[in-house]
C-alpha cells in the first residue's frame, strides 16, 4: 500500500510541475503579445488558461483519490492538502495571465507598446511562480521562504509603475486609457506574485506544519 501511495504521490508531483509550466507559459505568452504586438501570443495565453483549468480539475481528482483511498498519515495529509490549495492559486495565475492577454489586444490595436519596467516586473513574477512550484517538488523550505520574501520586490515594482503612470498621465492626458491599461497589467502581475507567495506558504506548511502567514 505504501509503495502504491508513493507512486501516486510522485504522479501528483509530475502533474503539479506540468501545471506550473502552463502557468509560466500563460504569463510569458501574454507579455510576449505586448512585446511583439502579436495577437497569436495573446490567443495562446487564453488557450493555455483553459488548459490550466482542465489540469486543476485533474489534480483535484487525483488528490481526492489519494485522500479517500490511501488514508495518508499526518505528513502525507499535509502534502496532499497543500497541493489542493496550491492548484487554486495556480488556476488564478492562469486567470491573471488571461486578463493580461485580453488587455494586450486593446494595446496592440491602439498601436502602443509596453515599457521595460513591465517586462522586468513580468520576469520577476514568472520567476516567483517557477520557484514556488520547484520548492514544492524539491521539498525545498529555503527556496519557498525566498519566494515569500521576494513578494516585496514585485510589490515595489507595482508601486514604481503606479507612480510613473501617474506622472505620465499628468504630462499626457490624451492617452489616459492606455495608461490605465498599463496599471491594470501591473496589478495583475502583482497578484500573480501574491499567488506565487501563497503557493510557497503552502509548501512551507507541507514541510513544517506551520504557515508564516494566514492569508
Amino acid at each position: 500500500m505504501r509503495n502504491k501511495f508513493d507512486q501516486q504521490l510522485e504522479m501528483l508531483h509530475v502533474e503539479l510541475i506540468k501545471m506550473g509550466a502552463l502557468c509560466e507559459d500563460a504569463v510569458s505568452s501574454a507579455i510576449e503579445a505586448l512585446e511583439k504586438n502579436d495577437i497569436v501570443s495573446a490567443d495562446s495565453a487564453l488557450d493555455t488558461d483553459a488548459e490550466i483549468d482542465h489540469k486543476e480539475r485533474d489534480i483535484e481528482r487525483m488528490c481526492m483519490k489519494l485522500l479517500l483511498q490511501q488514508q495518508p498519515v499526518a505528513t502525507d495529509l499535509r502534502i496532499v492538502s497543500a497541493a489542493l490549495k496550491m492548484i487554486t492559486d495556480m488556476e488564478r495565475v492562469g486567470d491573471q495571465a488571461s486578463d493580461i492577454a485580453e488587455i494586450s489586444r486593446y494595446i496592440i490595436e491602439s498601436g502602443m507598446s509596453i515599457n521595460d519596467d513591465i517586462r522586468k516586473m513580468a520576469k520577476e513574477a514568472i520567476k516567483m511562480v517557477t520557484d514556488s512550484v520547484d520548492s514544492f517538488v524539491k521539498k525545498d523550505l529555503e527556496l519557498a521562504r525566498k519566494v515569500i520574501a521576494y513578494d516585496d520586490v514585485v510589490d515595489e515594482w507595482f508601486a514604481k509603475l503606479k507612480s510613473d503612470v501617474i506622472e505620465m498621465i499628468a504630462k499626457d492626458s490624451t492617452n489616459g486609457e492606455y495608461y490605465i491599461d498599463i496599471i491594470m497589467i501591473a496589478k495583475y502581475l502583482e497578484r500573480i506574485g501574491d499567488h506565487a507567495t501563497n503557493i510557497a506558504e503552502w509548501v512551507e506548511y507541507s514541510i513544517t506544519g506551520v504557515r508564516s502567514k494566514n492569508n
